[in-house]
């Protein structure tokens, strides 16, 4: 998918620091390469949707990452919806030798962990 017009601006400084925690830890492991850090960044029976594939446990996004995630670059654009659960946001998500596009990263949170997110396209 093409890149929308003015993926390339720079968002507010302070939209990542807003973020939770868990999908902050998971925005930093993505743009440091850190598949650990990434899968630890999520309950171990946490879900992904990512578009229509549903992705469960630790082994199953530890392998999803490794072959489509790491070695990409993901930067917050802003803070769609806060809720007591988590967090939906808008994302420039550019994997390995790509321009990117803009999606909608939506994090349910507990414990200090994700629990489930939701990527889909913007």
């Amino acid at each position: 998918m093409p890149p929308s017009a003015g993926t390339a601006e720079k968002p507010p400084a302070a939209a990542s620091a807003s973020v939770v925690k868990p999908a902050q830890a998971y925005v930093d492991a993505v743009n440091a390469g850190d598949l650990d850090a990434l899968v630890t960044s999520f309950a171990p029976e946490a879900e992904i949707v990512d578009v229509s594939r549903s992705i469960r446990g630790h082994d199953a996004i530890r392998a999803w990452a490794d072959a489509e995630v790491i070695g990409g670059a993901l930067r917050v654009v802003s803070i769609v919806e806060n809720r007591p659960d988590g967090q939906r946001l808008l994302v420039h998500w550019a994997p390995a030798d790509s321009d990117g596009w803009r999606a909608h990263y939506d994090f349910t949170v507990g414990d200090y962990r994700i629990l489930k997110a939701d990527l889909q396209y913007a």
